[in-house]
């Protein structure tokens, strides 16, 4: 019962987290591209909570990642990362309930 929640709770928390990726690439380029107006108070606040809530974890990427000019695939990158400790989190669960560890 409780490592229900457990797995649970993670594999939600994951889910916000790309969920938060997708946005932040999502408001950089209605930024980029002027849609949106970081002079508004709403846009800025918004934008600046999806950048401190994704950024320490893109900038690891970035660093390891060859500049490519224009081009951030750090996001794609952490997108990819993100899915594959949701595959890894299922496939734990599927351990211990094989091993009898978790009914």
């Amino acid at each position: 019962m409780l490592l229900d929640a457990l797995f649970y709770i993670l594999s939600a928390l994951l889910d916000l987290f790309w969920w938060a990726v997708v946005l932040a690439v999502v408001m950089n380029l209605l930024v980029a591209f002027q849609v949106l107006d970081t002079r508004n108070r709403f846009v800025w606040t918004v934008g600046d909570f999806l950048h401190r809530v994704t950024e320490p974890a893109l900038r690891p990427i970035r660093r390891r990642l060859p500049n490519l000019g224009g081009v951030d695939l750090s996001p794609l990158v952490l997108l990819i990362l993100i899915t594959a400790a949701g595959i890894l989190l299922y496939a734990l669960r599927r351990y211990m309930m094989q091993a009898g560890v978790y009914f």
